[in-house]
């Protein structure tokens, strides 16, 4: 790939794994270095094979992406135990939460609906995969430890077990459904350059229910992440995402509970500031602020369940 020019500079916006820019003498180059932790886990290898297998399918039906390159038939690129992916790099600028356009809304919910609509498919109910954090086990640890994320879970522990449980009873009311899906495209995996939107972090691509991802994103993109809630945001999503694949699905209010799918985000980050994902001062930094953090969504998502609802009951038939 030629001889690197000037330095290699680290480029911000990423919570599990790290992204460098990199010059050389045959182009410029981004390139993604695999969070360690993720990487030792079991199925890590099987689930980036799959989303690498759906990235091609993405491509090869016009979808927006920026995909990794291949080298040698091979996209995932393994060197001294360590786990990279090389992209061409995009011009352009991710959307910050506060500054969501409703334009862009309806541009992600138009591209998630072009996804959904590549294979979509109807399947047999099945067991729902549900959420089982032992926040009182976490918080004892946490008080062990003396953590300063402590008192924060355990003046949330109600609001947690509450958010919990409409989790786990929207999961089992969804419809029996599978759609190949980019559950993470939310706005920080959107680059838009000239105002054309450019999909990028494809590694959790894999097939999921298409009604929980398209109202757990369509939240997103809606400001509920950052505590800015869009009514316009969120009808425009959906404008977007009908345009796009109607599969005739309206009840989304009756499963407003797909919101706190941030209670698995939450117990990752809590394991990560008690030091039981990685001794790392860093990722244990990383761990205590998103832990807060992620906390104060859950909160915010509890205190506008309403007005959201009001949303998904007018969506048009």
């Amino acid at each position: 790939m030629g001889t690197i020019e000037g330095q290699i500079l680290a480029v911000s916006g990423g919570l599990m794994h790290k992204m460098y820019k990199v010059q050389t003498t045959t182009g410029t180059y981004a390139v993604k270095s695999l969070n360690p932790e993720i990487m030792s886990r079991p199925e890590a290898m099987k689930n980036y094979a799959e989303a690498e297998r759906l990235e091609k399918i993405l491509e090869d039906n016009g979808i927006p992406v920026v995909a990794a390159l291949s080298f040698d038939g091979k996209k995932m690129v393994s060197v001294d135990g360590r786990y990279y992916y090389i992209f061409p790099w995009q011009e352009g600028k991710i959307t910050d939460f506060n500054e969501i356009l409703t334009e862009q809304s309806y541009k992600a919910g138009e591209i998630l609906g072009k996804i959904h609509s590549i294979d979509a498919q109807n399947i047999s109910q099945e067991e729902p995969a549900l959420s089982e954090v032992d926040f009182t086990a976490l918080l004892e640890s946490a008080k062990e430890k003396d953590s300063v994320i402590a008192p924060l879970l355990e003046a949330n522990m109600p609001l947690l077990e509450n958010a919990q449980d409409k989790l786990n009873k929207a999961r089992k009311n969804l419809p029996a459904m599978r759609a190949i899906s980019n559950d993470d495209m939310d706005p920080k995996n959107i680059m838009w350059h000239e105002g054309n939107a450019y999909v990028i972090d494809l590694e959790c691509l894999s097939y999921s229910n298409p009604v929980s991802s398209c109202l757990d994103l369509a939240l997103q993109w809606a400001g509920t992440v950052n505590g800015k809630f869009s009514k316009d945001y969120l009808e425009a999503f959906f404008k977007g995402y009908l345009n796009a694949y109607d599969n005739g699905f309206r009840s989304y209010d009756k499963l407003f509970g797909i919101a706190y799918t941030w209670i698995e985000w939450l117990e990752y980050n809590i394991r990560r500031a008690l030091g039981v994902v990685s001794n790392d001062a860093e990722e244990i930094r990383l761990g205590e602020a998103e832990t807060e953090n992620t906390i104060n969504r859950i909160k915010y998502l509890a205190s506008i369940e309403n007005d959201i609802c009001m949303v998904l009951k007018s969506l048009p038939a």
